[in-house]
């Protein structure tokens, strides 16, 4: 099992920054990719933000240029960078991790609960 835990959500501005941080334990062996996810009240999940083991990196485009995604696989830490925020970025962001096993084979989800991002206009 993975577990995950976002923190460094709060309260800002528009056009301020803020940085998401995920902590990642259990058994860790495995993740091949990690991601951002946000969910606004009354609306669906949406991918913000992929990184590969190998730094590859994929964004939304209502945040491409703003958000940057990073990982630390030393420290099992996964970052979201966030600049110039937007009223409409405000949401509850997850942080999610894709696990492959072998013998047999597997590709597991694994969810964080959650920390909420508010801008204010």
């Amino acid at each position: 099992q993975v577990q995950l835990v976002e923190s460094g959500g709060g309260l800002v501005q528009a056009g301020g920054s803020l940085r998401l941080s995920c902590a990642a334990s259990g058994s860790i062996f495995g993740i091949n990719a990690m991601g951002w996810y946000r969910q606004a009240p009354g609306k669906q999940r949406e991918l913000v933000a992929t990184i590969t083991g190998g730094g590859t990196t994929n964004y939304v485009d209502s945040v491409e240029g703003r958000f940057t995604i990073s990982r630390d696989s030393a420290k099992n830490m996964l970052y979201l960078q966030m600049n110039n925020l937007k009223p409409e970025d405000t949401a509850a962001y997850y942080c999610n991790a894709k696990k492959t096993t072998y013998v047999p084979f597997t590709l597991k989800d694994y969810w964080g609960r959650g920390t909420q991002v508010t801008v204010s206009s």
